[in-house]
């Protein structure tokens, strides 16, 4: 057990320390992209960056004070692990605004080089920092609370409370400065998904075919998948069948297309996305 114990502790360094780094790169992002140009981010952060305009109270200070609740929802909610690599991630975030805040400013005067460059640099900060465990930002935590009590989905509420906080931004920056926040908010929710699961995320075909065993094993000859079988039943012709479950990566889609059209054409076929694959047999056969 202390072995195990032992073992793990290298790995939880590493978490830490891409939190930490996840954190600084997103304080960068915000001081020497964003916040010079009048753009702010969403979120806490938003609201922090507007409360540091008009009060004059540093950044830091106020992102790690207005982000104290969310981090006790946080806990309350989703666990004592993420809610302290929260605090680090956050911690991280607010001292990372102080050290930075006199960094020169890369970009000025271009409205869409701003937005996209910012996003791209908090997206990819914020998404390393969630990828290790830890949020830099709370209103996601209040979002998963407030949607187990109103009938609405957590990314619907997640939307609602970012148009409440550019409304807020909109007081200070102005309306241009509250759409740009807007856009550069976008780009960085889509960095972030994009860092958390991968550039070369995984494929599931889900496929129903009257020759489930020649579907099988051509995949397995011209792409070095294996694949799996569910017996299912139909709903209303109550006949058999047998449905071929396979993982591919986003490389092989087209080719596995190309072969459920050369099997069978009329095939019944259902694709989703997979956040992530591990164990089993999905590493790819070598092809002769």
């Amino acid at each position: 057990m202390a072995k195990a114990q032992k073992t793990n502790i290298p790995k939880k360094v590493s978490r830490v320390l891409a939190v930490v780094i996840g954190a600084f790169i997103t304080a960068y992002g915000l001081e020497a992209v964003l916040i010079p140009n009048n753009v702010s981010d969403g979120g806490v952060t938003g609201l922090s960056i507007v409360g540091s305009k008009l009060i004059g109270i540093p950044l830091g200070v106020l992102i790690a004070i207005l982000n104290i609740p969310f981090v006790f929802l946080g806990y309350k909610q989703i666990g004592k692990t993420f809610a302290i690599y929260s605090v680090i991630g956050i911690a991280s975030l607010a001292i990372g605004t102080i050290v930075m805040h006199h960094v020169p400013t890369i970009i000025q005067g271009d409205t869409l080089l701003i937005t996209v460059v910012g996003g791209i640099i908090i997206g990819f900060g914020m998404g390393l920092a969630l990828r290790n465990g830890g949020a830099l930002d709370g209103i996601d935590m209040l979002a998963v609370l407030l949607s187990r009590n109103l009938p609405f989905g957590t990314s619907d509420l997640i939307l609602f409370l970012n148009m409440f906080v550019f409304i807020v931004v909109s007081t200070i920056f102005g309306l241009q400065g509250a759409i740009l926040s807007g856009i550069a908010y976008f780009i960085a929710s889509k960095v972030i998904h994009i860092v958390e699961e991968g550039l070369s995320g995984s494929k599931t075909f889900k496929i129903i075919t009257n020759q489930p065993e020649l579907m099988v094993e051509t995949i397995r000859d011209r792409l070095g998948r294996s694949a799996t079988y569910n017996l299912v039943r139909g709903g209303y012709s109550n006949e058999k069948f047998k449905e071929i479950t396979c993982v591919i990566n986003r490389l092989e889609e087209s080719k596995i297309k190309e072969i459920i059209q050369e099997i069978d054409p009329n095939s019944f076929v259902i694709v989703y996305d997979v956040a992530e694959v591990k164990g089993g047999n999905f590493r790819k056969q070598n092809i002769h």
